[in-house]
């Protein structure tokens, strides 16, 4: 039986590297999309899904859907529709530097659901956490009450909410995510047949929202493709490789590069450049969710990769 070795870390690292590079893009490309946002969730769920169809069913033979973890996929598939479709339209509304931001608050939103629903008590350091982010939140919408709607960023509370709840809604998957691993579904089934029922439930909000499916200009299809091709399965994918071999505290920890990734981004192509509360905001929201992400509870150290 051969050997089985683990990569060297400075591959591991690298994989890492460009892993977050490509979850940072995620944002930039939504924006050059120029779409509707449910259009652009759905059709971003809707190509991985295609792509990793062969891994999927593959692994659906080797490990197949039961009962106990069934149930678990097919509800976390909504939620991540439901994550993709809230933080993509949130784009639409206020700044990539906020958005990215508040979306980055998942890990803090498990820890709140797992004190919520499974009944265990965080830390005084996911506490503090918490508190924190909440802070960042609050000054962040307080500087968007005095902000003039413009055209790039009409209505940035709205934006803001969108986000959050994309935010706790990726928290749910996570936590669903882990239920249906642990009770017997691999990894490459559990994604596929979330990625699939998350399609599915995007597959109608256009069509009730009034948005065509496809009327659009060639160079929106090109950055929605992209958009399925590089954040989702080349950020994802090499999060994931990296989670196997780093501690999932550190990989979070350096996810919290995508925001500034993204708005530094933001701020080169479209001249994006947030007011001094943003700014304070995202600082105390970062701070928030490092705290949290810290924590030595393993029920708030995730999958980080919820964009």
């Amino acid at each position: 039986m051969p050997r089985v070795t683990s990569p060297s870390p400075a591959r591991v690292s690298s994989v890492l590297a460009v892993a977050i590079t490509a979850v940072s893009l995620a944002a930039i490309f939504v924006r050059l999309a120029d779409a509707p946002g449910v259009v652009v969730a759905f059709w971003r769920m809707a190509i991985a899904c295609v792509v990793l169809l062969p891994w999927t069913l593959r692994a659906l033979r080797r490990t197949p859907l039961v009962a106990s973890n069934g149930w678990a996929s097919v509800a976390a598939g909504v939620l991540l529709g439901v994550h993709f479709g809230a933080w993509i339209s949130s784009l639409g509304y206020t700044t990539v530097a906020a958005s990215v931001t508040l979306v980055a608050t998942i890990p803090l939103w498990v820890a709140v659901l797992a004190w919520l629903l499974l009944g265990r008590a965080p830390t005084l350091t996911v506490l503090l956490g918490v508190l924190t982010a909440v802070a960042g939140g609050a000054v962040i919408a307080f500087g968007d009450l005095g902000a003039p709607p413009g055209a790039d960023v009409p209505a940035p509370l709205l934006g803001n909410a969108l986000a959050l709840i994309g935010a706790v809604s990726g928290a749910g998957y996570l936590l669903l995510g882990r239920s249906a691993q642990r009770h017997g579904l691999s990894l490459q089934a559990y994604v596929g047949v979330a990625y699939a029922v998350a399609a599915i439930v995007l597959l109608p909000l256009p069509l009730l929202l009034g948005y065509a499916y496809v009327d659009y200009p060639l160079t929106t299809g090109l950055w929605i493709v992209l958009l399925a091709l590089v954040p989702q399965l080349i950020g994802h994918t090499g999060i994931n490789f990296a989670l196997k071999y780093v501690d999932p505290t550190k990989v979070a920890t350096a996810t919290l590069l995508e925001p500034l990734g993204a708005g530094l981004a933001a701020w080169w192509l479209f001249t994006e450049v947030p007011g001094p509360f943003t700014l304070v905001g995202v600082v105390l929201v970062l701070s928030g969710v490092l705290l949290t992400i810290r924590s030595r509870d393993p029920m708030v150290q995730p999958d980080p990769s919820g964009t």
